[in-house]
């Protein structure tokens, strides 16, 4: 991997960039889109491996003055958000390298909680950073030089997100709304995919500690949905805390979905004499019978954003409603009226049947011929009044196709004008089922109520680490990306005493008339560039591969194929990223099975020196870990001595 050029990096050539997706500011500070940012073309065309893809998109950056003589160099990207009135963000890169670290700290925790631990080190870890106002401030407080270890430390960003040079990466944290912060959680969550898609990242991890004003997402979205909030962007639960499975987190999720709202209804209805009253009133709302926890939830969270912001029961006017005035930046809002009122319109000659949601957008194509404004506004039109009626959205649980009703909102029998709630009122509704079925479990508990319902909420609870794989192995390049070179995927096998370890696949480009020795110094070089622990790496043999140092590559194999090496000269003293907690390494045998620190509190028995959770352990969070600890066990054989005579 060819090094950054330390102080400041040349720009490419103005027509190199998209004049749609970046301006120039009176200062030359180039001024990119956040919308658009990270799509191909916007800065850069990202057609190279991961750290290839890096390397181009910092050169767009502006590298921030002061970090040369800094341990870690820092660029910048001036992101605008929205024009009038004017908002703007910064994204910062900081390119962190392994002998700037400690010892420990070249160690990936995030790695290890996630099952990772059998990585080797990077050279180079690469952070970036959208900083809080309060964040930015407290990281610009000290001299400019220290800005990127600041930047690195701090806590409360609106984004921060690390990569590994060899692709693999953490989200570390996100906040949105909920912390005070101006970018919704999902217009983040938007970038960041997109940042990850156009680098290459081979797989991302994040720990699912996702809020809404007090209501674990995690826990809502599973049983509405079956699946975590995260995984509108394609993360999976990869691994739980507490040695949670995926098995026992299906089985779990599937558990509290399944409750009947009849049995809820029987045990709240004296502690709780509101609930019914909310289980009736989203009954009558709904068009399909809602029986289950999981129905209930999830009608509530489909019907959340599209409705207005009040109660209302006054009679709708048919011009446009204000949710897509604000979000129809792309077409007039006379075009955007003209598209919903022929939805409308062919929803009316339906009579008030279900139907899917291609034969309203086929029926509406006689009149609107840009499909792109149809699909917007039935995307945004479901569940939302306009003029009498409220356009119905439903997923046919039976053919799992997206279908539309129209309903009168004066004269329909199944949703009267008094049920029709607001935003406002139906957050509150959320919020205390929420609270009272899933959160106020102790007073259940207590009561031998549902005991399942405690230990399937803790599992999907404890199910925190998530990861979505963008690319399994890099691609190997067409001749028309790199004129007069060929390519193949390489690994090398690093064998130790006590296993063996096989690096991710790399494409390595070679020129036509390429020999089996200079292919060797090729793999050597590329995999020293980018791993801590092979810096005397010497390749001595090519697996299941016979061939003299002279042959040429091509004339032996194919572009594209798979070769492995193996060789020796490896640091012993540096391979693994982090499976031994940085240098001491720690023995956890806890009682719930987990051999593993998994980012959960622990405490040391001072006599055996194993670890343990603390909530196996019975020491509660809000409790502080006592200064001398003796594990079971232990205390147990201290008994027996005793009992000796």
């Amino acid at each position: 991997m060819a090094d950054l050029i330390p102080g400041k990096r040349r720009r490419p050539a103005a027509a190199t960039t998209s004049s749609s997706s970046t301006t120039t500011t009176s200062r030359g500070d180039r001024v990119f889109r956040f919308k658009s940012f990270g799509k191909n073309g916007h800065p850069t065309h990202f057609l190279g491996r991961f750290w290839e893809n890096v390397e181009a998109l910092l050169g767009f950056g502006h590298w921030e003055t002061g970090e040369s003589s800094n341990r870690f160099r820092c660029w910048s990207f001036r992101l605008q958000v929205q024009r009038h009135p004017p908002f703007h963000v910064v994204l910062f890169v900081v390119e962190e390298p392994a002998e700037a670290a400690t010892a420990a700290a070249r160690h990936c925790k995030q790695c290890q909680y996630v099952g990772w631990g059998h990585h080797m080190i990077c050279n180079k870890r690469y952070h970036f950073v959208l900083p809080s106002k309060e964040t930015m401030m407290a990281a610009s407080s000290n001299s400019k030089s220290m800005l990127s270890s600041r930047l690195m430390e701090l806590q409360g960003h609106i984004l921060h997100g690390v990569f590994h040079s060899n692709g693999f990466g953490h989200l570390l944290c996100l906040n949105g709304l909920e912390m005070g912060n101006s970018l919704p959680g999902y217009i983040v969550m938007d970038f960041w995919d997109r940042l990850c898609n156009a680098l290459k990242a081979r797989k991302v991890s994040l720990r699912d500690i996702a809020q809404n004003k007090g209501m674990e997402l995690r826990l809502l979205h599973s049983i509405a949905y079956g699946q975590p909030w995260f995984a509108q962007w394609g993360y999976k639960f990869s691994r739980g805390a507490f040695k949670v499975t995926i098995q026992m987190n299906q089985r779990a999720i599937e558990a509290l979905q399944a409750l009947p709202l009849s049995l809820l209804l029987h045990h709240l209805v004296s502690a709780h004499p509101h609930i019914p009253f909310i289980f009736s009133k989203y009954q009558s709302l709904s068009i399909h019978p809602l029986h289950t926890l999981q129905d209930l939830l999830q009608f509530m969270l489909n019907l959340k954003s599209p409705l207005p912001a009040q109660n209302s029961l006054q009679q709708h006017s048919h011009t446009l409603p204000a949710f897509l005035l604000e979000n129809s930046s792309r077409w007039s809002p006379k075009r955007v009226e003209m598209a919903v009122r022929v939805i409308v319109e062919a929803l009316k000659r339906a009579e008030f049947r279900w139907v899917s949601r291609q034969e309203v957008r086929d029926a509406a194509r006689i009149y609107i011929g840009d499909t792109g404004l149809l699909d917007f506004v039935l995307k945004s039109l479901g569940n939302h009044v306009v003029g009498n009626y409220l356009v119905r959205r439903t997923l046919n649980p039976v053919t799992k196709v997206l279908e539309y009703c129209l309903q009168d909102v004066c004269s329909s029998v199944q949703m009267k004008p008094r049920c029709i709630v607001g935003r406002a009122e139906l957050a509150k509704d959320i919020s205390n089922v929420y609270k009272y079925i899933l959160g106020d479990q102790k007073a259940l508990q207590a009561k031998g109520i549902l005991p399942t319902l405690t230990m399937a909420s803790e599992i999907v609870l404890d199910s925190k680490f998530l990861v979505k794989e963008y690319t399994t192995e890099p691609q190997v390049k067409t001749k028309f990306e790199t004129v007069g070179k060929q390519h193949i995927l390489c690994t090398i096998r690093v064998k130790r005493q006590e296993a063996t370890t096989t690096l991710p696949y790399e494409c390595i480009g070679l020129k036509n008339n390429c020999t089996i020795d200079e292919l060797k110094k090729e793999v050597e070089r590329n995999f020293k560039e980018m791993y801590w622990g092979l810096s005397r790496f010497v390749v001595e043999r090519i697996v299941d591969l016979e061939a003299k140092g002279r042959d040429l590559v091509f004339e032996l194999m194919e572009v594209g194929r798979k070769l492995v090496f193996e060789g020796s000269g490896e640091d012993e003293g540096r391979v693994l990223i982090n499976n031994n907690d940085g240098i001491e390494k720690r023995i956890m045998e806890c009682v719930c099975g987990a051999v593993e620190d998994d980012g959960e509190r622990m405490v040391a028995c001072d006599i055996c020196e194993i670890w343990q959770h603390t909530r196996c352990v019975q020491i509660p969070n809000e409790q502080q870990v006592p200064q001398i600890f003796i594990c079971n066990r232990c205390d147990q054989e201290i008994a027996l001595l005793h009992s000796l005579p």
